[in-house]
């Protein structure tokens, strides 16, 4: 029986008390007999023991429990932290680039996809149009074929474009005629790089009558517009050749043209719509004139914009009748805006185009005819205009302005609205207007410089109603100096200088006889042809011809 109680006893398990150890001065065993294998932080009785587990750190940032239940021993403690072993022998690096296919398979799940919902598709349709009436099956092959015709419309484009109208091929200014000749061609990306300093001119006459400045018209605003007048009076835009002042001051120089030619060639670069110039070649000299009954005079709307004013017919807004609308608008603000039948300043000459046969009054102006000296060998006599003159300063001399007009024909086309913009974003007005028209611009600038003008006036006249080009108001008016504003528009002088001396010398070496400058219409390019010495003459020309041979002859 001992034996049993015995083998019973060892089966037993056994229980072995530990040691305790009593610490007199704390929770816990003392320090001093610690001997656990496993790590141990100490901790303090007052430390607070209402911590949660905060593995992200971020459960105590508020600076009234950030050291709530911190320990004295240390800010949680630093033996249970974790620390990073610098072992790479379990590293290797994973290839995640993705695996080149071959050509054939790169689209075949696309295409698979879309030839399964092309299936599906067709399906459903052939199992709808087994139920339909033949007046459902037409509606719905009208409606398929305009889903067609759409997506054929839209294909390639994005979902916010927008339709942009096809720029149609413009028609040159004069046509060419089989027996012209092009002698040359100048590109207009080679004249940027040409220049020439130019000496100040000197005037060789005076001649015209100016009125001046209604200063009223500074005061013109949005809400107190002015409506455009019709104004009866006579403007003489007379060619070179035709000038008797120019014939008379023949013998002083070699080369011989009008302000207006001269802004053109010069700022020829900018042009986009097609213009010609006729050159005579008579010995030594060189007449540049405008062909008659051409559209050169007429300012044109909108040529360097984005999309030009395309409508062809009777429409008001086609470039030709916008063209008559601009110019007509110009010449009655130019005449409007001074001081009618008040006083005048008289040039030393009378008006050299002024005959008995005028009825009506002639428009105030007033003409210098001035020489540039261009080289050793060139001198240059052109007529320039003013068109009107402002009181400067007690004391100081009257200052001659050139004055222009800036038209708006449908606020919807530029974009900005002048009643809304004008009074107080004059300056997003002026830079619409520099984009649409800059070679108009140009030219007017030019025609001050070469003139003289102390300053240069710009009107900003409006349609009354897009739909009535017959009806005007004039909304605003400003002021600017030549030569801050062709700084502003960034006009090089020396460049327009150097352009013309450059067609110059090249009108120079050619043959005596009669030649055409013709702008390509669709090109940045210019040709010179050479024409019959008959080429452009008017019926009148013919008759006075006979008349003198008749003459001759009894």
């Amino acid at each position: 029986r001992e034996e049993k109680m015995a083998e019973a006893a060892e089966a037993m398990p056994s229980f072995c008390l530990p040691d305790i150890q009593d610490n007199p001065n704390g929770w816990g065993p003392s320090l001093s007999n610690l001997e656990f294998s496993k790590p141990y932080q100490p901790f303090s009785k007052a430390d607070k023991l209402g911590k949660v587990a905060d593995w992200t750190g971020a459960t105590y940032q508020d600076r009234r429990y950030m050291n709530k239940y911190h320990s004295q021993y240390g800010a949680g403690g630093t033996l249970f932290n974790y620390h990073h072993e610098e072992d790479e022998s379990s590293f290797h690096l994973v290839d995640t680039s993705r695996v080149q296919r071959p050509a054939y398979q790169r689209n075949r799940a696309r295409v698979q996809q879309r030839n399964n919902l092309r299936r599906d598709r067709e399906r459903r349709e052939e199992r709808t149009m087994q139920t339909l009436s033949k007046q459902q099956k037409g509606r719905d092959r009208d409606r398929m074929r305009m889903q067609r015709k759409w997506q054929k419309q839209w294909s390639g484009r994005r979902w916010n474009d927008q339709p942009r109208s096809q720029i149609k091929q413009r028609q040159a200014s004069v046509e060419v005629q089989p027996e012209w000749k092009c002698v040359d061609e100048i590109e207009f990306s080679r004249l940027g790089a040409l220049h020439l300093n130019v000496e100040p001119p000197t005037d060789l006459r005076t001649c015209g009558s100016m009125e001046y400045y209604d200063k009223t018209y500074d005061r013109v605003t949005t809400k107190s517009e002015r409506p455009l007048k019709g104004v009866n009076r006579i403007f003489h835009k007379v060619t070179t050749t035709d000038d008797p002042v120019i014939r008379e001051l023949s013998t002083q120089g070699n080369v011989f043209a009008t302000d207006a030619i001269l802004a053109c060639l010069m700022s020829c670069s900018r042009s986009v719509y097609s213009w010609d110039i006729i050159v005579q070649r008579v010995g030594d000299k060189l007449f540049f004139d405008k062909r008659d009954n051409s559209q050169f005079d007429l300012l044109t709307v909108s040529e360097t914009a984005v999309e030009p004013p395309q409508e062809e017919g009777s429409s008001i807004n086609a470039p030709a009748n916008l063209a008559l609308e601009a110019t007509f608008i110009n010449q009655n603000l130019s005449q409007q805006v001074l001081s009618r039948g008040g006083k005048q300043v008289k040039f030393d000459k009378p008006n050299p185009f002024v005959t008995e046969d005028d009825e009506t009054e002639v428009a105030s102006v007033g003409y210098r005819y001035r020489k540039w000296q261009l080289g050793e060998d060139l001198t240059l006599i052109a007529r320039c205009e003013h068109d009107g003159v402002m009181a400067g300063k007690p004391g100081a001399p009257e200052q001659y302005v050139s004055i222009k007009a800036l038209n708006e024909w449908d606020a919807k086309v530029s974009g900005v609205d002048w009643r809304q913009k004008l009074d107080n974003q004059r300056g997003a007005v002026l830079a619409t207007e520099l984009k649409n028209n800059s070679a108009k611009l140009a030219k007017w600038t030019l025609c001050s410089l070469l003139a003289g003008s102390d300053a240069i006036k710009f009107g900003y006249v409006s349609r009354v109603s897009a739909r009535d080009s017959s009806k005007h108001v004039i909304l605003g008016t400003q002021q600017f100096k030549p030569q801050e504003f062709a700084a502003q528009i960034t006009l090089d002088m020396s460049n327009c200088w150097g352009v013309l001396r450059a067609v110059i010398d090249i009108c120079m070496k050619l043959d005596g006889g009669k030649y055409i400058i013709l702008k390509d219409p669709n090109k940045p390019i210019m040709r010179i042809y050479s024409v019959p010495p008959d080429a452009f003459e008017s019926d009148d020309d013919d008759e006075d011809d006979s008349d003198d041979d008749d003459d001759a002859q009894s």
